[in-house]
């Protein structure tokens, strides 16, 4: 496993480039920063600074080279690299709340972005005015949209948002491509059509994620809880409750296991092995060597009371990461093998994690 800091404005959300030599991420603010790997540092080399609210998401396309970005100021843009400069193009969200997180589609030819206008934009190249129209989902939707994931057929996008549900709908545009076959999730799948909901009393639905073959759905909410709805077994519904702190970020590294982080600080393994067996199998950690630099504001007043007394480092927090973990991204293996996952959080830092334990 690896550790590198990007200072400490928390990172927000981050994306790698195909070969993995250089990661997009936004230090909580309307910046997009660039950086590429040399000599195991990372050299900033772009700014991308159209964006005057805060970015809240970023999606790098592998094949295109494109890179998508979303924020609060309720536009999505599509960043190309010309001649050593990447070059925005605005994308018509059409949406009257801040975006909050954006996926472009497995094939490259659509965009996907959430928001809290209680609204899914699907976004499409129109080749004729050259440029960027977006279709509405909103069957269904209450409230702000928190996750998206996009099903490995390029139609079926999976959902999580604050109104307690997860959901999958359609996201089948006529206008570019070709009617889709019936598959485990449905059969009739027009624009918008809503395939499946799940209600969770456990709060909100911070993330979601299909398996590589997508057969399985996962995602986490705000019970600690992590859930998989099984297309091949009538969509039974396994969900395991933890005694840790809420996940926010959940990814499929093979057929069988997922990758869940969030407020605890360190990545975990999960296993699934059919309706009702999904197990943890694990936590991705390191010691972290105790440092007295990093004591909270309390502890700090408290041995200013004591006068004499010896500093604690009681509150150090014993993973890699000091604060919530907010994105996880695969970075090694294939979809179906993933072998390296990254992750970033509130700390600004990014920690690369080996998932074979």
């Amino acid at each position: 496993m690896s550790l590198y800091s990007f200072g400490t404005d928390p990172i927000s959300c981050h994306a790698w480039n195909k070969d993995r030599s250089q990661i997009a991420i936004s230090p909580n603010n309307e910046l997009v920063q660039i950086y590429q790997k040399a000599d195991n540092e990372w050299r900033k080399i772009h700014e991308l600074s159209e964006h005057n609210g805060r970015v809240t998401g970023i999606d790098w396309a592998a094949n295109s080279n494109r890179i998508v970005t979303c924020a609060a100021d309720r536009n999505a843009y599509v960043w190309t690299l010309k001649d050593g400069v990447w070059k925005p193009t605005l994308v018509l969200l059409r949406i009257n709340r801040a975006a909050t997180c954006v996926k472009w589609s497995p094939q490259e030819n659509k965009i996907a972005v959430g928001s809290g206008s209680q609204t899914i934009s699907i976004c499409y190249f129109e080749k004729e005015n050259d440029w960027w129209l977006s279709k509405h989902i909103k069957k269904s939707i209450k409230s702000t949209i928190l996750g998206l994931a996009w099903h490995p057929n390029n139609v079926l996008l999976a959902a999580g948002s604050s109104d307690f549900h997860c959901r999958i709908f359609s996201a089948y545009v006529k206008e570019i491509e070709d009617k889709p076959s019936p598959n485990l999730w449905g059969a009739k799948m027009p624009f918008g059509e809503l395939l499946y909901e799940r209600a969770e009393s456990g709060g909100w639905v911070h993330s979601v994620c299909f398996s590589p073959s997508g057969q399985y759905l996962a995602w986490v909410d705000h019970n600690s809880s992590v859930s998989i709805a099984d297309s091949t077994q009538d969509k039974i519904v396994t969900q395991t409750r933890t005694e840790f702190l809420p996940f926010l970020t959940v990814l499929f590294v093979n057929e069988a296991q997922l990758v869940a982080a969030g407020h605890n600080c360190s990545p975990f393994l999960f296993s699934y092995s059919g309706p009702g067996v999904l197990e943890l199998s694990g936590k991705f950690d390191a010691q972290k060597q105790s440092s007295k630099s990093s004591l909270s504001a309390m502890q700090h007043f408290r041995n200013l009371d004591k006068k004499a007394a010896q500093e604690s480092d009681a509150s150090e927090v014993d993973s890699l990461h000091q604060n919530s973990i907010s994105h996880l991204l695969a970075v090694d293996g294939e979809p179906s093998d993933v072998t390296t996952v990254s992750s970033t959080g509130m700390d600004g830092a990014l920690v690369i994690w080996n998932t074979k334990l």
